[in-house]
């Protein structure tokens, strides 16, 4: 779903008159403390935040006899305008991690979770909202792959596991700014026993592959993209137009399969049908690493110990080392001439 509120994708400035907005603590000399400070300007803190990891939650939305769940671990994370915390150890603006937890399940309770990407909006909103003394909030929320159970006919309040690939996304925003989303895939492990080659490559003193004209493919992707119209984004469509693009380019049609020359071209093609099928994905990312499965030479064997079956074929699984493959493709930006 589209999202519909504005106040999802723009923390707006906290008023002058501080309505609504918890008061800062009153300032001193631990409020002002920098590394630089502290160290006569040989240090600065270049970076900073803290946050609470791996918050579980289960949302079960029941309508009538019909159930529904997604099940996520969320991770948030604050970046404050004082170092005190760091410096004195002065707590006075630190917004306890176990509250952040805490604000993920009241936030959850109170608006569902229609998207893993609109409920991370949801989260870095409210802490910026709340708290004048966060200057940045991010999330991050990874989605465990439940399906409804098909016992017939689907089950009314019944799932199974189905670890096909983990949906996550990384929502962050810095105060006055916009919301940045980053969806993404990970996990998908797929192979095919045909179709696969890789050869006319670099052949010198180092080359001890031979060209393989027929080959296993396997790999394991991982992908991520980032959007340029989150209002009008439909996050669930979008990572679903993503896992089947991969999963065509890679595999075609039933019957026939389709042909890859390489990792690379197949990744390519995945990534081109993305952003044709998705505009408002501006960029996406992926890589395919060689799951390698050798081919068992028993040519060294005696015949009569060999002879079997001719259809069956055996392949040694080698994890490492292997070839690792990544391409980020986007869009080109828009002549205003």
């Amino acid at each position: 779903m589209p999202w519909t509120s504005t106040n999802r994708i723009y923390a707006k400035p906290n008023s002058s008159s501080g309505e609504g907005i918890p008061s800062l603590p009153a300032s001193g000399a631990t409020a002002a403390a920098t590394a630089a400070a502290d160290t006569g300007g040989r240090f600065e803190l270049s970076d900073h935040g803290y946050g609470k990891s791996s918050v579980k939650l289960l949302h079960v939305h029941r309508d009538g006899d019909i159930h529904s769940i997604r099940e996520f671990e969320v991770s948030t994370e604050l970046k404050l305008t004082s170092e005190s915390a760091y410096i004195v150890g002065d707590n006075k603006e630190v917004v306890a991690t176990d509250s952040q937890k805490n604000t993920v399940y009241v936030l959850a309770k109170k608006h569902g979770i229609k998207t893993p990407e609109e409920f991370g909006a949801v989260v870095v909103n409210h802490f910026l909202y709340t708290y004048r003394q966060v200057v940045e909030a991010k999330c991050h929320v990874t989605e465990y792959p439940w399906e409804r159970l098909q016992a017939g006919a689907p089950h009314n309040h019944a799932f199974i596991f189905s670890p096909i690939a983990t949906r996550w996304c990384e929502v962050s925003q810095a105060r006055h700014e916009a919301v940045k989303v980053k969806s993404g895939l990970s996990g998908l492990r797929v192979l095919k026993t045909t179709q696969s080659a890789f050869v006319d490559f670099v052949q010198d003193e180092y080359t001890t592959l031979s060209d393989a004209a027929e080959r296993i493919f396997s790999t394991v992707v991982e992908a991520e993209w980032t959007y340029d119209n989150m209002r009008t984004a439909d996050f669930d469509n979008a990572w679903l137009t993503v896992k089947d693009a991969i999963l065509d380019k890679f595999a075609g049609p039933p019957d026939v399969g389709i042909y890859s020359p390489s990792v690379q071209h197949t990744l390519y093609q995945a990534e081109k049908t993305v952003l044709e099928k998705v505009s408002e994905i501006t960029w996406i990312r992926m890589t395919m690493p060689n799951k390698h499965y050798l081919n068992i030479d028993v040519s060294k064997f005696p015949a009569n110990v060999t002879k079997g079956d001719p259809r069956h074929y055996i392949y040694q699984p080698i994890d490492k080392p292997a070839g690792l493959i990544y391409a980020q493709l986007r869009r080109r930006p828009k002549s205003h001439l």
